[in-house]
C-alpha cells in the first residue's frame, strides 16, 4: 500500500512511516512530496495521506499523528505506548512530556539538516526508531554508567573484604568507615535528632507525629522502607552481588539485609532477582 506525506520529514513523518512498516503494513511504500501536492498525488497514486491537515491520519488537539496511528490500529504494545509521549513531545516542542523528547528532536533536526534525500533520511530514521523501540521495550531501567559514589563505596568494600592480614586497624580507619556509612545511599542513615535540629522542632515531637505524615510508619520503619526500595532498584538495574547491595543500602551485612528484605517483600532478594530475570527473558521471547 502507498502512504504519502509532506517532504523533508523530521519527527512525525519519520516516526509514522516506521510505525507503518514495522506494525501495520510491512510492504508499505512511503512517498514524500511538496505539501501542496499531497492530496493530489494521494488520489493519483491511490495512497493514504498522513500528517497533513484535513485528512484522517493527522494531529488531533494536543496529540500528534503518531498517537492517532496507535489509536486507529489498536497498538497497545507497552513499548509503543512509552514511545508516544517522546514522539509527541519532540513533534510539538513540548519537551516536558518526556525526558527523551528534546534529544529525539535534536537528533532528528540534525539528521534532516545533514541528509537532503528524503528516502535516505527515512532509512536512517528507521534505524533510530528501531533503537528507540528496543530501549522502550528492554532498557528503560538500565543505567549508562554506575554512580561514582556507588563505585567508590564498592572499591572500599572490596578492599576491606579482600584484605589478607588481620592487623588491627588504626582509629582513623574506623572513623572513615563510620563517615562512609553516614553517606550511604543519599544519607538514608539520617539522625532524627540532627533532622529535628535542622527543622528547629523538638525531636520528641517529630518522633511522636512522624507516622501521621509518613505512611503510618515510625522513623526507623520509614528509613528501612527507603532502603528496601533502593535495594529493589539495584536488583532490577544492576548486577551487584547481594553483599554489595546490602552495603550500598546501609545494612550491616547480607544476612541482615536478607531478613529485612523478606520481611518487607515476602521473598528473599535472591528469589526476587531470579523472578525478575526470568520475567525479562520471557518478555524478550
Amino acid at each position: 500500500m502507498n502512504w504519502i506525506t509532506r517532504e523533508r520529514p523530521k519527527i512525525d513523518r519519520l516516526a509514522c512511516p516506521w510505525l507503518i512498516k514495522r506494525f501495520i503494513d510491512p510492504e508499505a511504500d512511503i512517498i514524500y512530496v511538496p505539501e501542496d501536492r499531497v492530496i493530489q498525488q494521494a488520489q493519483a497514486l491511490k495512497a493514504i495521506p498522513f500528517d497533513v491537515p484535513n485528512v484522517e491520519y493527522t494531529h488531533y488537539e494536543d496529540r500528534c499523528t503518531f498517537d492517532y496511528f496507535l489509536q486507529k490500529h489498536a497498538l497497545t504494545d507497552p513499548a509503543l505506548q512509552a514511545m508516544a509521549p517522546i514522539v509527541r513531545g519532540a513533534d510539538t516542542d513540548d519537551h516536558a512530556l518526556a525526558a527523551q523528547a528534546a534529544g529525539l528532536w535534536a537528533i532528528s533536526a540534525g539528521l534532516s539538516f545533514n541528509i537532503q534525500d528524503d528516502q535516505q533520511l527515512l532509512a536512517q530514521g528507521m534505524v533510530i526508531y528501531d533503537a528507540l523501540y528496543s530501549w522502550a521495550r528492554h532498557l528503560q531501567t538500565v543505567k549508562h554508567t554506575q554512580s561514582p559514589t556507588e563505585r567508590l563505596l564498592l572499591e572500599v568494600l572490596h578492599t576491606f573484604l579482600n584484605r589478607g592480614d588481620k592487623r588491627k586497624s588504626p582509629a582513623w580507619v574506623h572513623e572513615l568507615k563510620e563517615l562512609i556509612q553516614d553517606q550511604i545511599d543519599t544519607n538514608l542513615t539520617l539522625s532524627l535528632t540532627e533532622l529535628s535540629e535542622n527543622l528547629a522542632i523538638n525531636p520528641a515531637y517529630v518522633s511522636r507525629t512522624f507516622a501521621r505524615y509518613f505512611d503510618d510508619l515510625s522513623f526507623g520503619e520509614y528509613i528501612r522502607k527507603l532502603r528496601i526500595e533502593k535495594a529493589l532498584q539495584l536488583l532490577d538495574t544492576t548486577t551487584y552481588s547481594l553483599t554489595e547491595i546490602a552495603y550500598l543500602t546501609g545494612f550491616s551485612d547480607q544476612s541482615h539485609f536478607t531478613r529485612i528484605f523478606k520481611k518487607q517483600t515476602g521473598q528473599n532478594p535472591s528469589e526476587y532477582r531470579k523472578k525478575r530475570v526470568k520475567g525479562k527473558a520471557d518478555t524478550k521471547g
